[in-house]
């Protein structure tokens, strides 16, 4: 509804006012525009960038040792990170510490765009708001400069907006265009126009009903978590003493000899992993902590109003085949006003984002309501060919946006979109607010104002055009010397290219000989996805240190697939420990920490609420039947439950092998009461989620339906985990 009434703005205002405040400046940039991106560098930077980064206990040394750093940034996620790189490229003295693992937070559980922000030009257009149309504009230049310091971790996306109303498109094309005008030379791509058959031919699954045509532009993409991982190796490779599960209990304090007033000057802190405590002194101390902003601020000064107003924004991850390989949707106006994305991300498909007042939590949650609202907007968008099934929620996840108000604003109560950087009276700075895409302007402006405040000695910014970890020396068709030097599948090759950059040699160099005839090496840890074992020990040396890491922010599994990721688990930890040099209730203790995070935080607890001893069953009279008589195929002595002895009874009298540790793991997704069993009522409420599209890729159901069909006859019956959802 905003994007609608920001277009029909453009019309009731006209277009000569919206060309002299916006467009004149740009239009001829926007008429010589190349066809790629124009990103002018920053001067060269002063220190030496390191071939290795340090090890984290290396970098915990180097905090504990070093009597002042100039700047102590507090927070690990897009923004602290950016400030780290920011301050360490400028010659400055740098630190940082996160609580958690970095990215561990908003950063890694955003929508995945980089994106200018289509809906903040509705401010601009209807109210000629200049303040708006700056941060679009600074928005998109940021864009391009992301998409050009890592080509291996971001890449343009065409977005389809289906128009379904002949009114619409005009009113979206200006809206779109204007998006394009404002970019100027920075543009990805134009936008365009397409008319009902090519808009099916590029979204085949999309709602014909009604559809008048479509219209598509360019954003930007990328693998958030990883980017985040990114900006941090680089700045520790420009000196910055940078760890990660590092936590500050306190701000430390001393008096000004001048003002006579209390100043901040460094935090006492606490290793999470060993519980040694120590102090970091500095001259500059920068909260960038994003939802965490005001517990910061409290600990400088109590007193001190709320300026973080938390939201959160749920996804969902549904299978691939819900989207086109390389075109996203969106959705301008849905049922309650909000926008909604539908998006191709790693070969599966995100959904998203809900926007609802929260409170701030280390461990946000996705709600089975925001869960459906999202799909209920899917449904309304795609073809009715198209069985959007709850079953096939792969994963869902909640982050929190940390939306600010201005301290410094008259109007305290109203939501600030762009950043804001604040200096309390002990010289605590504060930089809240903006978004994934303007981190590097954010971190800017920060460092600028910590030197101006604290009297520091630096230069200018250096982060423009700077090339982030991996991104040196990788191109488009990196991944082929992977192939052909060592052995490895065309698929994980490519993977590694693009999550690796450059460095992807390093992590292939680890990789094991499988034994076959090809891949050579490469072994995977689940069969469905690239990722392979190889990447546990590289992640282990990028500073992961615990199974929750690997799974969520150095490979994305997590985020993928949870299922998938509770698969890979035992491996992982069994990696890690030998890494790590994990005993085996260390080893016990992450593999259910892991699992807690997988349940709660990624989506996973939604399985026990879609098949639960509770469930109703709603089957008809024939289906109960039918669904009977298969159960007792296997329950020859109608006990009314069936064990691992009575499925491999049936299997061998039909030639078929599977080994025990398998057939436990798959009874036990259906053993809702876990007593060891599936009873007959248990089977009869799976059936009957499956019908209702609750529950899918169920492998009991396969398997007892693939030898109900060919008993007697010597078949092969699949029994890896399939695609299937929560």
């Amino acid at each position: 509804m905003a994007f609608r009434k920001a277009v029909k703005g453009t019309v009731l205002i006209g277009g000569g006012a919206i060309a002299t405040v916006f467009g004149l400046s740009q239009f001829s940039q926007y008429r010589n525009k190349h066809g790629t991106l124009y990103v002018e560098a920053a001067e060269p930077v002063p220190v030496p960038m390191k071939n290795h980064f340090p090890t984290r206990e290396e970098q915990l040394l180097t905090l504990q040792s070093t009597s002042e750093f100039d700047v102590l940034v507090i927070g690990g996620g897009a923004t602290g990170c950016g400030c780290a790189l920011d301050a360490a490229t400028r010659g400055l003295k740098t630190a940082l510490l996160e609580r958690d693992d970095f990215s561990s937070g908003t950063s890694s559980r955003s929508t995945k765009l980089i994106h200018g922000g289509v809906k903040y030009l509705q401010k601009a257009i209807m109210k000629l708001d200049f303040e708006q149309y700056k941060m679009v504009k600074e928005a998109l230049r940021e864009r391009a400069n992301l998409l050009e310091i890592a080509p291996h971790l971001s890449a343009p996306l065409p977005i389809m907006l289906p128009v379904y109303k002949w009114w619409q498109l005009p009113y979206y094309w200006i809206g779109i265009k204007l998006y394009d005008l404002v970019a100027g030379s920075q543009c990805l791509k134009n936008s365009y126009v397409l008319s009902k058959s090519r808009a099916l031919e590029f979204f085949p699954m999309l709602r014909k009903e009604k559809l008048v045509g479509a219209i598509v532009y360019y954003d930007g993409q990328h693998n958030d978590a990883r980017m985040n991982l990114a900006i941090a190796l680089t700045a520790a490779r420009y000196g910055a003493a940078t760890a990660n599960y590092t936590e500050v209990l306190r701000l430390l304090k001393s008096t000004d000899p001048q003002s006579g007033r209390a100043r901040v000057c460094g935090a006492r802190c606490r290793d999470v992993l060993t519980g040694q405590e120590f102090d970091v002194k500095a001259k500059c101390v920068i909260n960038a902590t994003g939802p965490f902003t005001d517990s910061v601020r409290k600990m400088d000064d109590q007193e001190v109003p709320n300026i973080c107003q938390p939201s959160a924004g749920v996804h969902i991850v549904m299978p691939g085949y819900y989207s086109p390989d390389n075109m996203g949707l969106l959705d301008p106006a849905t049922s309650d006003g909000r926008v909604i994305f539908f998006l191709p991300w790693e070969k599966m498909t995100i959904a998203g984002t809900t926007d609802s007042p929260t409170d701030v939590t280390s461990h946000p949650i996705p709600t089975e309501e925001d869960v459906n609202f999202i799909l209920s907007e899917v449904r309304n968008y795609l073809n009715c060919d198209v069985e959007v099934r709850r079953g096939d929620v792969l994963a869902a996840w909640s982050g929190i946006r940390p939306l600010v108000t201005d301290p410094n604003s008259k109007d305290t109560q109203s939501i600030c979109r762009n950043h804001i950087v604040t200096v309390s009276d002990s010289g605590l700075v504060t930089i809240a607010g903006g978004k994934w895409t303007t981190y590097r302007a954010m971190a800017q402006d920060t460092i600028d104002t910590a030197i101006q405040t604290h009297g520091l000695k630096a230069g200018s910014s250096r982060t423009v055009g700077l090339q982030l970890e991996g991104a040196q020396d990788w191109s488009p068709t990196l991944y082929i010397r992977l192939v052909q030097d060592y052995g490895l599948e065309s698929e994980v090759a490519q993977h590694l290219a693009s999550t690796y950059g450059d460095k992807a040699f390093e992590v292939a160099k680890r990789a094991q000989v499988t034994g076959k005839r090809w891949p050579i090496v490469g072994k995977r840890l689940v069969s469905e996805f690239p990722y392979i074992e190889a990447e546990v020990a590289y992640g282990v040396k990028e500073y992961a240190r615990t199974a929750v890491d690997m799974i969520s922010r150095r490979t994305r599994l997590a985020f993928l697939n949870v299922q998938a990721a509770e698969e890979a688990l035992p491996r992982i930890v069994d990696i890690m420990g030998k890494e790590l040099n994990w005993n085996e209730q260390k080893k016990k203790e992450e593999l259910e920490a892991a699992k807690k995070f997988l349940y709660y935080e990624m989506g996973y607890k939604v399985k026990s609420d879609q098949l639960t001893d509770r469930s109703e069953i709603t089957l008809v009279p024939s289906d109960i039947e039918r669904y009977k008589k298969r159960f007792h195929m296997f329950d020859k002595e109608k006990k009314g439950f069936i064990t691992i002895v009575d499925v491999q009874r049936v299997l061998e009298s039909i030639s078929v092998q599977i080994d025990e540790n398998t057939l436990h793991d798959i009874l036990n997704e259906v053993d809702l009461n876990k007593n060891g069993q599936v009873e007959l009522n248990e089977f009869l409420q799976l059936m009957s989620a499956i019908q209702k599209g609750r529950v899918s890729g169920s492998r009991l159901a396969v398997l007892m339906k693939t030898a109900e069909e060919n008993l007697g006859q010597r078949v092969v019956i699949p029994v890896d985990r399939s695609g299937g959802g929560l």
